[in-house]
C-alpha cells in the first residue's frame, strides 16, 4: 500500500512556497519588467496548479477519512462519542483520523491531534502492536494510560479503535508501593576483633565510635532505622526507594569506613548483606544469607540478595587473617566424627587439579585410612596437572591412594563420606557424577566463595582468610590426635601452601607459617618439595615465549596470549607465566589467555593492588583477590582481548572512584579534628 499524504501537514507548507514566489516577483518588477510578465505568468500557472493539487489531495483525504469512518456505522459513532473512556480511530499508518470529545479534552489538552501519527503523541507505543487486543501502558504529559485495541475493515480501507483507561493513580500507588518496601541491612565489622585487641579500651570505643556515627548518619539519611546488636553486628531498616541511591553510589560507605584508620594506620574494613523480601521475616533471612556471602567472599564488600542471585559491591582491600583456631578445632572434631561413622571415604577436588587441590585430598586420605576407614583420592589422570605428585606416591609404593572416576563409581554407596577439597563451586568439582550421586558431602575451601556453591554440604568449611586448602587441613590433623601423616603426605601439603602462596609471598599469614611448621617438624623435606614445582623444558620454553609476548595495558596490566594449546603443560606455562610478568615494575597485575576448546582460558594474578577477582567474576569467572581465572566464550582472540580490556577498565574506574571516596572521608575527619 502507498503511503498517504498527511493534509494536515502539507497545506501549510504549500502556502508558503506559494507565498514565497509571489515575494520573489517584487525585486524582478524594479530590474526587468519583461521578465516579470513572464515570472508572473509562470507563477500564476504554478499556484494554480498547486491550489487544484491540494484541493485534489483534501478531496482525497476525506474520501479516505470518510471510508475509514465509514467502517463504523451511525450508532456506533455515537456510542464511541459517549464512551465515558478517551477513545480514538487510528488509519493502518498509525495516523488519527477521529477522536471523541473526552479523547481531546483529556488527552490532548482541546489540541487538534488529526493526521498526526499516534505513536508520536504517545511515546513507545509501537505501530507493529496495534492488532493486538491490549497494548503496554503508555504515557502522555504525567499520564499513564493502558490501551486496548480492535481491528476494523471496510473494502481495502483498515483502521483501528484505540480505547484509553488512565491507570495514573493505580501506577503511582503500585510505585509507592515498591518504593516502600522493606529492606534489611546486615552490618558486621570485619576486622574490628583483630585490629583493636591490642589497643586500650578507651582506644578502642573511640575507634568503633566512629564507625557507628558513621553508620548512623548513613542510615539516617536514608529515613531508616539503625541498631546495634552487640559486638560488630549491627541491623538496619530501610526502604526501597533508599536503596537505589546506595546502589548508584556504590556503596560508598565501605570506602568511607575504610578511610577510618587505627594509630598504626591499620584501616577497619565493614560487610553489608542486604535483603529484600514480601515480608520482613523473609528480607532479614536473606540480609543475613548475603552477609555470609559477604564474609565467605573476604569481607570489605556489599551483597545484595536479588531474585536473580547476588549482586556484589565493594571487595577491594585484602582480607584480615583470623587468628583464632576455636572454628579449626570444632571442625576438626565434626569431620572426625563424619569419617568414622561413614562405610569409606571418597576424596576429590576441582577439574585439573595442581598441588594444592591433590595434596590436600592425598593427606586426607591417609587421615581418613589412619582413622580405619577405606579412602581413595579420585581424580583424572589425563587432565591433572599435578602429575608429578602421584608419580612421587607411586616411587614411594603408595599409588594405591589414587583412583579414576571408573574405580570410584562401584565405591560409592548410601553410606560413602564424599569430601571435596580446593573447591566450594558443584560445576567445577572433578566428577560431577560422583557430586551428584553422594548422599553426605564435605566441602574444605579457601577460596573466596561465589554465587552457585554447594548448599547441600552436611559439614561447609570454608576459610577465605587461608592460604590454601592445604593450610587448612593441616590445621584440622593437628586437633585430631589418633589421625596420622607420613612425610609424603606433609611434603604434599607444604607443597600446596607453596603453590598457593607462591612460596610465602602472598597471603602467607601467621597461621600459614605455623602449618608449615608443623609440616616441618613431622618430616617434610622443602628440597624433596622444591623438586615437585621442576618442569620440562618445553613447558620453560613455553613460559618464555608467553612472557615474550606481553604487552602492557592501562600503565599498571601486563597482557600475554598463548598462540597454541598443546595440553595440560601450556596451563602450567601461562600460570607459570602470568607470576613471572608480576616481577616487571610498574605491572600490577597479570593476565595470560591460552586457547582452550572453543575458547580462551585466562590465568590472573596480583600482588592485592588490583583484585584480579573481581575482573574475573566480570567475565564468568573467580577466585582470589590474587590469584583468579576465567573461561571467555569466544574464539576469537580479538574479541577476548576486548572483553578483557572492558573488565580491567571497570575494575580500575572502580578503585579510583573508591580512593576518591577515602581520601575525601580521610580529608573530612582531618577537617574536624
Amino acid at each position: 500500500m502507498k503511503k498517504r499524504g498527511n493534509v494536515w501537514v502539507v497545506t501549510p507548507m504549500l502556502v508558503v512556497v506559494c507565498a514565497a514566489l509571489v515575494l520573489a516577483l517584487v525585486p524582478v518588477f524594479f530590474l526587468d519588467r519583461t521578465a516579470f510578465y513572464v515570472q508572473a505568468a509562470l507563477t500564476a500557472a504554478v499556484i494554480a496548479a498547486v491550489v487544484w493539487h491540494a484541493v485534489h489531495l483534501q478531496r482525497r483525504m476525506r474520501r479516505y477519512v470518510s471510508g475509514v469512518a465509514d467502517a463504523l456505522d451511525q450508532d456506533n459513532r455515537q456510542s464511541l462519542e459517549n464512551t465515558p473512556v478517551p477513545v480514538v480511530l487510528v488509519s493502518e499508518l498509525g495516523e488519527i483520523v477521529w477522536y471523541n470529545k473526552l479523547f481531546r479534552s483529556e488527552v490532548l489538552n482541546e489540541e487538534e491531534a488529526y493526521g498526526t501519527a499516534v505513536s508520536v503523541l504517545f511515546e513507545g507505543l509501537p505501530l507493529d502492536r496495534l492488532g493486538r487486543q491490549c497494548l503496554p501502558c503508555v504515557v502522555r504529559g504525567e499520564n499513564t494510560y493502558t490501551v486496548y485495541t480492535a481491528k476494523l475493515r471496510r473494502r481495502d480501507e483498515a483502521a483501528y479503535v484505540l480505547y484509553f483507561t488512565d491507570i495514573t493513580e493505580l501506577t503511582q500507588i503500585a510505585t509507592e508501593y515498591t518504593n516502600s518496601r522493606p529492606v534489611v541491612l546486615s552490618l558486621y565489622i570485619d576486622n574490628g576483633e583483630e585490629i583493636t585487641q591490642d589497643l586500650r579500651d578507651s582506644e578502642r570505643a573511640q575507634l568503633i565510635s566512629r564507625v557507628e556515627t558513621l553508620l548512623e548518619d548513613w542510615i539516617a539519611a536514608s529515613a531508616g532505622i539503625f541498631r546495634k546488636c552487640g559486638g560488630d553486628r549491627f541491623l538496619a531498616l530501610v526502604e526501597a526507594r533508599a536503596l537505589t541511591g546506595m546502589l548508584e553510589s556504590r556503596f560508598d560507605v565501605l570506602d568511607r569506613v575504610r578511610a577510618i584508620r587505627t594509630a598504626n594506620g591499620t584501616s577497619l574494613t565493614l560487610s553489608v548483606g542486604v535483603g529484600l523480601g514480601d515480608t520482613l521475616t523473609e528480607a532479614e533471612a536473606q540480609s543475613r544469607q548475603s552477609l555470609d556471602m559477604a564474609l565467605g567472599r573476604g569481607g570489605d564488600q556489599a551483597v545484595v540478595k536479588t531474585t536473580n542471585g547476588f549482586e556484589f559491591y565493594g571487595g577491594l582491600s585484602k582480607s584480615v587473617e583470623k587468628r583464632t583456631k576455636v572454628r579449626t578445632r570444632v571442625m576438626a572434631a565434626a569431620l572426625q566424627d563424619m569419617i568414622q561413622s561413614s562405610e569409606n571415604v571418597l576424596l576429590m577436588g576441582h577439574r585439573y587439579s595442581d598441588l594444592d587441590c591433590l595434596g590436600s585430598c592425598a593427606a586426607l586420605t591417609e587421615i581418613c585410612r589412619s582413622l580405619g576407614k577405606p579412602a581413595y583420592t579420585v581424580y583424572d589422570p589425563k587432565t591433572t596437572l599435578a602429575s608429578v605428585l602421584v608419580q612421587r606416591y607411586a616411587d614411594r609404593k603408595r599409588e594405591e591412594l589414587f583412583i579414576d572416576a571408573e574405580e570410584a563409581q562401584p565405591l560409592l554407596t548410601d553410606r560413602t563420606l564424599l569430601i571435596i577439597t580446593d573447591t566450594h563451586q558443584a560445576e567445577r568439582v572433578e566428577i560431577p557424577e560422583l557430586y551428584c550421586r553422594a548422599k553426605t558431602v564435605v566441602v574444605i575451601d579457601h577460596h573466596r566463595k561465589m554465587v552457585g556453591h554447594i548448599n547441600n554440604a552436611a559439614m561447609f568449611y570454608h576459610e577465605p582468610y587461608s592460604s590454601s586448602a592445604s593450610e587448612m587441613v593441616a590445621e584440622l590433623v593437628q586437633y585430631m590426635p589418633e589421625a596420622k601423616l607420613t612425610r609424603t603426605d606433609a611434603e604434599a601439603l607444604l607443597a600446596g601452601i607453596m603453590l598457593d602462596t607462591r612460596s610465602f609471598v602472598m597471603k602467607a599469614g601467621v597461621r600459614t607459617f605455623e602449618a608449615a611448621a608443623y609440616l616441618r617438624r613431622i618430616g617434610a623435606d622443602t628440597v624433596e618439595v622444591k623438586q615437585l614445582f621442576s618442569e620440562t623444558m618445553e613447558t620453560y620454553r613455553q613460559k618464555a615465549e608467553i612472557v615474550a609476548s606481553a604487552e602492557r595495558y592501562n600503565t599498571v596490566a601486563a597482557i600475554a596470549c598463548a598462540e597454541e594449546a598443546q595440553g595440560t603443560q601450556l596451563r602450567i606455562a601461562a600460570a607459570q607465566a602470568a607470576d613471572e610478568l608480576l616481577c616487571v615494575k610498574g605491572v600490577e597485575a597479570s593476565f595470560v589467555l591460552f586457547p582452550d576448546g572453543n575458547g580462551f582460558s585466562v590465568s590472573a594474578r596480583s600482588y592485592g593492588a588490583v583484585n584480579v577477582q573481581l575482573v574475573m567474576e566480570a567475565v564468568g569467572g573467580g577466585g582470589h583477590q590474587t590469584m583468579a581465572g576465567a573461561y571467555l566464550k569466544t574464539d576469537s582472540k580479538k574479541e577476548a582481548i576486548k572483553l578483557l580490556h572492558q573488565a580491567i577498565d571497570s575494575a580500575l574506574e572502580e578503585r579510583r572512584r573508591a580512593q576518591a571516596v577515602q581520601q575525601a572521608e580521610q580529608k573530612k575527619a582531618g577537617n574536624e579534628q
